[in-house]
């Protein structure tokens, strides 16, 4: 277990994720508070769009790209064509 002499915190780094610590974890915040999480792996969000923040919730997912065309629809009909509400 992390923590005990001689053994070091063990941390994943992923490209596009959070900081994956194996546990159980204290952080202290910017403004001095003192966060804990006893689990054995804690997700560290390193992104700041977590609503639960130092922890990830996954917010990092929730950039979602608009497609501005259909497959096979010329760019400025494809719009024009799909807005339209059936009457």
């Amino acid at each position: 277990m992390p923590g005990r002499a001689g053994e070091p915190c063990r941390i994943a780094v992923q490209r596009e994720g959070p900081f994956l610590v194996d546990g159980p974890v204290e952080i202290t915040l910017e403004d001095g508070t003192t966060v804990r999480s006893d689990r054995f792996r804690v997700a560290l969000c390193t992104c700041r769009r977590s609503r639960r923040f130092p922890w990830c919730d996954a917010g990092h997912r929730r950039r979602v790209r608009k497609r501005l065309t259909c497959l096979g629809c010329p760019p400025l009909t494809c719009r024009a064509a799909h807005s339209r509400t059936p009457s």
